[in-house]
């Protein structure tokens, strides 16, 4: 049996985290996930993740977080799996570490590194002893608020981030710096550090979540091409390469 609930925060937290999913799954799995435009915490609450690299198999600490990340990866994960993942809104990851959101890009790393470790023991221990999602939730929430800083948010950054979003990434950068008055190295050094990545990187992963989503009703690939502003379809196929490991015609035919 598979099971993937999305679940949405409670009011506090709405500004910072998009939403929860858990997802559980009796058999043995190895799938790909594609890049996001935000951070993802994950807790394995029963059984084991690990990353599928060229050199093999490498073991994920049962508590982690996945930096933005430039290409797909691939996992495997144990039978009889649980997890509960918190996706961040872009800027959100910043409201609650002291770290770089940059500093983790193309990262997995153990939650203990970012918080205090004794903090994830017990968040683990909760979650392996709840029977029900919605308890899995409350203790996931409870965690967050505990670690919430009183901080002033980015508001250059945030309407960076929803200019971005608006043109569904095909806003160029130098539009962009053009609309918020600032320089492109001033932008940068700012985006990177509360988003964890470059605004044109940023903007292509938005861009390619957006292809992705439109992939199944577009009449042809030249169409989405240039609807969503590709300088040719060979740029297109490329960038699509590097984010989805095939080419959008075979992803749409196998996915």
């Amino acid at each position: 049996m598979m099971r993937f609930v999305k679940y949405f925060p409670t009011p506090p937290l709405q500004p910072y985290i998009k939403h929860f999913i858990v997802s559980e799954n009796d058999c043995a799995l190895e799938y790909r996930v594609f890049p996001t435009a935000g951070l993802v915490m994950g807790f394995q609450y029963q059984g084991a993740l690990s990353l599928v690299q060229d050199c093999g198999l490498s073991n994920l600490d049962a508590a982690g977080i996945s930096g933005i990340s430039d290409t797909y990866k691939t996992f495997r994960n144990s039978a009889r799996i649980g997890t509960l993942l918190v996706f961040f809104s872009e800027t959100g990851f910043a409201h609650f570490a002291a770290s770089p959101a940059h500093e983790l890009f193309d990262q997995s790393i153990a939650l203990q590194d970012i918080f205090e470790k004794n903090h994830i023991i017990q968040v683990q221990e909760e979650l392996s002893l709840a029977g029900t999602d919605i308890q899995r939730i409350q203790i996931m929430e409870h965690f967050l608020l505990s670690q919430r800083k009183d901080i002033q948010p980015d508001l250059l950054v945030q309407e960076a981030v929803s200019l971005i979003n608006r043109c569904q990434g095909s806003l160029r950068i130098k539009e962009l710096n053009k609309k918020l008055s600032i320089s492109p190295s001033a932008l940068e050094k700012r985006f990177r550090k509360v988003v964890g990545t470059t605004p044109k990187k940023f903007a292509s992963i938005v861009r390619f979540n957006t292809v992705l989503e439109n992939l199944s009703q577009a009449e042809s690939l030249t169409e989405l091409c240039y609807e969503h502003s590709f300088f040719d379809q060979a740029h297109f196929i490329k960038d699509f390469k590097q984010y989805a490991g095939v080419s959008p015609e075979r992803f749409k035919k196998s996915f």
